[in-house]
């Protein structure tokens, strides 16, 4: 039994340039203790699936059109802004990209950490202290004591995110949402980022989010995978199957591109040219310009391409051109 279960999402912003249709008809589910990955470039509407769940992109200019997104009963998208805030940063947590930008820098990290125990459960005075404290203990701030009185630019980037992960446990979170958590991190920090959360994930049981560019990272702490483009799903699977049995041509692309795939001295594989403006979408495939790893000239030109599974668990959007391997259909395709 899923512990979110998402249906049809399409979220839009309404400019003075037209109508951006950022996210797309996107579903997914995500199980307790679980994790599922969201990929793709930016711009291809990863983040705006998961502020679209919490109530937190602008309106105006942005409006949810249509969609269901099911939390242990109720419908994200539809309950009172009240009833949302009593769920969001209790029940469901977010970890932002920037913990520079998230973090207030007018206030200390003990009075941000008290917070939302006040808020959501009415703890306050030495409890609530004790609290914060432990949960930056638990995440390896040394000497939480003292550094709980500092302020966010006494800690260096990788602290700073601890800071933010200890903000978004300290509730116990049945339901943990990760927006490129270690983007602006170095590897040695991104890996103990990354071995942190997954161990709060399992002390915890909580269902974990976790959207990023980088597939090498997904690779690593994801169960299952959705590749997004241009504001759709454009494959899902299991991490084993997408990784050894990719079938869309811009999933195929991505793995090409991770540098460990390449061989020393070979030239890094990039993927040509930009995303489709999403202020006027294409009517029919979006990856077709695009695509050199199958063959564009049998892309779907007159409607988006619907999912289809081709294995148990693995859909992947019915384009022949995206489906195709030098212009040949990839085995098992349908």
């Amino acid at each position: 039994m899923p512990i979110l279960d998402v249906q049809g999402l399409t979220t839009r912003f309404h400019t003075r340039n037209g109508v951006v249709h950022a996210v797309e008809d996107v579903s997914f589910s995500v199980e307790a203790g679980r994790t599922l990955g969201i990929v793709g470039e930016s711009g291809s509407g990863k983040s705006v699936t998961c502020y679209s769940l919490l109530g937190l992109i602008p309106t105006p200019p942005g409006r949810i059109h249509a969609g269901s997104a099911r939390f242990d009963g109720e419908d994200l998208l539809q309950v009172p802004e009240r009833r949302l805030r009593q769920i969001r940063g209790k029940r469901i947590s977010m970890i932002f990209q920037d913990p520079m930008t998230s973090l207030n820098p007018y206030l200390t990290v003990r009075q941000q950490l008290l917070e939302p125990l006040a808020l959501h459960e009415g703890l306050k005075g030495r409890r609530a202290i004790e609290r914060a404290i432990e949960s930056l203990d638990e995440v390896g701030i040394p000497d939480p004591e003292e550094r709980i009185q500092s302020y966010p630019h006494e800690f260096s980037g990788g602290m700073r995110q601890r800071v933010m992960i200890a903000m978004a446990l300290i509730t116990r979170p049945e339901l943990l949402i990760c927006d490129e958590p270690t983007t602006a991190l170095d590897v040695t920090v991104q890996k103990q980022v990354l071995e942190l959360i997954e161990e709060r994930q399992r002390s915890l049981g909580t269902a974990v989010i976790f959207v990023t560019h980088d597939l090498a990272v997904v690779s690593q702490v994801c169960d299952h995978i959705n590749v997004m483009y241009a504001g759709r799903v454009v494959e899902s699977a299991p991490r084993d199957e997408l990784f050894q049995h990719p079938r869309h041509a811009y999933t195929r692309s991505l793995l090409q591109s991770i540098p460990a795939n390449h061989r020393r001295d070979e030239p890094l594989y990039t993927i040509p040219g930009l995303p489709p403006d999403l202020s006027h979408p294409p009517a029919g495939c979006a990856f077709q310009p695009r695509n050199r790893i199958g063959d564009p000239s049998r892309c779907v030109t007159d409607h988006p391409p619907e999912l289809v599974e081709v294995a148990p668990g693995h859909l992947v959007q019915n384009c022949p051109g995206c489906l195709a391997t030098l212009g040949e259909p990839v085995a098992g395709s349908r």
